[in-house]
């Protein structure tokens, strides 16, 4: 018995008029994010970066040579208000981890780059935190962990789910229509 059935058991005293059923996977979904959050904050912190930080680090560091992106990829990569992005970009080049720069096609637009210190600074954090998700997974055979990733991509691609995510509004914008809202954003 976990967490969860305790709740579980508690509303179906009090409420079993109620069909509380679907508490046994959203509950645990929510219960394993905050546990999860919280190992990664220990996975990130000697690396002197949050998880947030990271994530744009990661962004820049998956695009490739130069490990540069516009403002707008980026802030879709990994699903951020505009202002929180803001936020984040203004404290990794405090710290050196990234640079703000001219973008070469379009005079008005800017790009936002992977510094040397940024690159080996995710490079070493990936491979912590990535030891850390094998940890976290080690109670699951790779059938499990295949049946369960399954599972969960299925519920994040279901109508519900596609219609609360910002990054499945840019995904099913048709491509013409994603090129028209970049170049309006850019001027």
């Amino acid at each position: 018995m976990d967490e969860i059935d305790r709740i579980v058991a508690e509303w179906n005293e009090v409420r079993p008029d109620l069909d509380v059923s679907p508490t046994h996977t959203l509950q645990r979904i929510t219960r394993l994010g905050l546990l999860q959050a919280a190992s990664f904050a220990r996975v990130f912190a000697p690396h002197g970066v949050s998880f947030g930080e990271y994530l744009v680090l990661a962004a820049l560091r998956r695009a490739g040579p130069p490990y540069r992106m516009n403002p707008t990829k980026l802030f879709n990569s990994v699903i951020l208000s505009s202002g929180a992005m803001t936020n984040r970009l203004d404290g990794l080049e405090g710290m050196g981890l990234v640079e703000r720069l001219p973008d070469p096609t379009d005079r008005r637009g800017r790009l936002v780059g992977l510094t040397g210190k940024g690159r080996e600074l995710v490079d070493s954090a990936v491979a912590d935190h990535l030891e850390n998700e094998e940890r976290l997974l080690g109670a699951l055979d790779v059938e499990e962990r295949e049946q369960l990733a399954g599972l969960l991509r299925k519920l994040l691609l279901s109508e519900p789910f596609r219609a609360l995510d910002p990054a499945a509004e840019v995904a099913d914008r048709p491509r013409a229509a994603r090129g028209r809202r970049r170049s309006r954003s850019t001027t």
